[in-house]
């Protein structure tokens, strides 16, 4: 089957992938951010969609993620890799950082559609662990294989956005557990796991979050930072896919199963 990359800000295009077709789809939840590029990334088949649209123009929380999602389910992806900016937290997670994400704290719950199940049944899908754990190790494995510093282990905190957040947000962010913050995580990977997609969450830290650093947060520092680190992102992708096992042995492929009323 073949495996999703939704791409973040900064993220349009990965070297070595081979457009074969562009696919425009409409859903029963809207139009996607954008058509899906059909392609090969040496022998993998990938279905690539920019989240935020191309040219960059949907802010986060606009972005259409049903739609998204059901659009990569329709064209038969079981996986996907989601790629995104996020601020740094953590001291030990600091601008430049590549992150592999493990817990999301939802700061989005009812200021956004989250759900596929909100009309004629209802459906309470196992979110314990919302990433994948047989892609995390994938792409563990390939961070080792091209000597790549990734951190793991990270949670992530979705704020609604668009502002970015104050001094004493991030405070309390850290507080509760949170090592980077983004505006894309949530519903997205609540969404995959509702489709029994198996989904795994790459950051790349582009800036100290809010009173950390002690400057302004500026969009231009997110911009240099994403160029500086893309080589190195897009190579982990590459490396990751080609770790991805054949058949899945998770219990993403099974979400469905008891959670129902």
């Amino acid at each position: 089957m073949p495996i999703g990359i939704i791409g973040g800000s900064g993220l349009y295009e990965i070297d070595g992938f081979v457009t074969t077709k562009e696919v425009s789809l409409s859903t029963p939840f809207g139009e996607p951010s954008s058509t899906f590029k059909i392609g090969t990334l040496g022998d993998i088949e990938v279905v690539f969609l920019p989240r935020h649209g191309i040219p960059h123009r949907i802010p986060p929380h606009k972005v259409n993620y049903r739609a998204n999602i059901w659009g990569l389910k329709s064209l038969g992806v079981e996986r996907i890799i989601s790629i995104s900016a996020v601020g740094g937290i953590n001291s030990d997670m600091p601008p430049g950082s590549i992150v592999l994400l493990d817990q999301i704290i939802d700061m989005t719950y009812g200021a956004r559609p989250s759900t596929f199940y909100d009309i004629d049944r209802v459906v309470h899908v196992d979110f314990t662990h919302p990433y994948c754990p047989e892609m995390a190790r994938a792409v563990i494995r390939a961070a080792q294989n091209i000597n790549l510093q990734l951190k793991t282990n990270a949670t992530y905190i979705c704020v609604n956005g668009p502002r970015l957040e104050t001094a004493k947000e991030i405070k309390f962010f850290s507080m509760i557990g949170a090592d980077v913050v983004g505006m894309t995580a949530m519903p997205e990977a609540a969404l995959a796991r509702e489709m029994e997609i198996c989904i795994s969450g790459l950051s790349v830290v582009t800036n100290h979050a809010a009173g950390i650093s002690g400057s302004k947060l500026t969009t231009t520092e997110v911009i240099e930072t994403m160029g500086k680190t893309m080589e190195l992102i897009k190579a982990l992708v590459r490396e990751a896919l080609l770790q991805m096992p054949a058949a899945r042995a998770c219990s993403c492929k099974d979400a469905l199963k008891d959670s129902g009323l």
